[in-house]
């Protein structure tokens, strides 16, 4: 079981602050985590349907795509930040 955190823009097209989830055999990176998720329902899908907009952080730490999360405890997803 991983616990999943949502901010900002993903929280609100979610709908929670956070989840924890029992990941498919099949999710082994970050890249792979988020299509899964994209595919559990709409608000998900619409959430993180730009994927290149939406940050992945694993146990605290930003992820690449190709991150592993084998043993992970936590991933948060957070839309890009700008500055302004």
């Amino acid at each position: 079981m991983v616990m999943v955190l949502y901010f900002a823009s993903v929280r609100e097209g979610i709908g929670l602050g956070g989840e924890t989830v029992a990941l498919p055999e099949a999710v082994v990176t970050a890249d792979d985590f988020l299509r899964w998720m994209r595919g559990r329902g709409p608000a998900y899908d619409a959430a993180l349907r730009e994927e290149l907009r939406i940050r992945v952080a694993v146990d605290k730490a930003h992820a690449a795509p190709d991150t592993p999360l084998r043993d992970a405890r936590e991933i948060a997803l957070f839309p890009m930040m700008t500055g302004g």
